[in-house]
């Protein structure tokens, strides 16, 4: 997979000649409602002999256009996540484009006429609730006024899974709830968080629960905050866990917020290093006990239920 990265104004010299299938969207987490609208357009681009190419962003359009913080629209996937599932979906030619104010203000017609058939696109294929222009202020149903019969446009209807849309927007909700196992059946995968092991308080030794502490400083949504059976990823291998995500209560009040995983059956020296947690299910609620022994035992029975929680699935051998 080419990917191209593009800050307006871009120069056709970035651009592959060929003509392709351009699906258009945001794309965040690349759930199953997306998915359906990406493998429509690999059908097609396999249909007419086509390269199949994806146009994203690299942000939510909605903290240019909504004034919305980074914090509250952190992505479900990193970009390097982002990437590596287009790839798996079949995407020849995968443009992240810079959504800046300046991008941001192109009319309806001037997206089309450089982001559509700029990239040489004949056929188009998004879902139905994309809009384009400045302000969104056009829609799916504009674009033949603005296509002039220079490509083919297929709309993919919504997904629908018991009665409610599949979006980006329930999936936060979910994972804000707690509700791990809905929000991994939903993107269609496992959800997961990748960083760096960073130094931390030690706690966890001193408490025979050695923990992992990662540095949460980049731009990835958490779950909500509580205590979770995991797989964790070290060096290629997998592992059980079980991760919380907190404030340490019992420890003092007004801490920084923590994600720390303690693995089972692992004991080596990962500091530095990036891992990968798989969020599986929610155990329970942080608790400020009222002191160390409560809070020893209460671990002892979460090692356990995490133990015993059946992880339906081959990645621990």
């Amino acid at each position: 997979m080419k990917e191209i990265f593009i800050h307006h104004p871009y120069s056709q010299s970035q651009i592959p000649a060929e003509e392709v299938v351009l699906v258009l969207g945001y794309f965040d987490g690349v759930h199953i409602g997306h998915r359906a609208v990406i493998e429509k357009a690999r059908a097609i681009a396999e249909e007419k002999g086509l390269k199949l190419a994806l146009m994203t962003f690299n942000h939510h359009p909605s903290i240019v256009f909504n004034k919305l913080s980074f914090e509250t629209m952190k992505p479900l996937a990193t970009p390097v996540k982002k990437g590596e599932i287009m790839k798996e979906l079949g995407v020849e030619i995968y443009y992240v484009v810079d959504f800046t104010s300046q991008f941001a203000r192109l009319s309806p017609q001037e997206f089309v006429d450089q982001y559509i058939v700029g990239l040489h696109a004949v056929e188009v294929v998004t879902g139905f609730d994309y809009t384009f222009g400045k302000a969104d202020v056009a829609s799916v149903e504009h674009f033949p006024k603005y296509a002039k019969n220079r490509f083919n446009v297929t709309v993919v209807a919504e997904y629908v899974e018991d009665g409610e849309k599949v979006s980006s927007t329930l999936i936060r909700s979910l994972l804000d709830k707690g509700e791990i196992e809905q929000a991994n059946h939903l993107l269609g995968r496992t959800y997961e968080t990748t960083g760096i092991v960073v130094h931390g308080e030690a706690r966890g030794r001193t408490l025979g629960f050695p923990t992992a502490n990662i540095d949460i400083s980049r731009d990835v949504r958490l779950p909500r905050v509580g205590v979770y059976v995991n797989r964790v990823k070290v060096n290629g291998k997998w592992y059980r866990g079980m991760a919380s995500i907190g404030y340490n209560d019992t420890f003092g009040d007004n801490l920084s917020l923590t994600l720390e995983v303690y693995i089972l059956d692992f004991d080596e020296d990962i500091y530095g290093e990036e891992i990968t947690v798989e969020w599986i299910h929610y155990i329970r609620d942080m608790v400020k006990f009222n002191g160390i022994e409560e809070l020893i035992a209460q671990l002892e029975s979460d090692k356990r239920f995490t133990l015993e929680f059946d992880m339906k699935d081959e990645k621990l051998g």
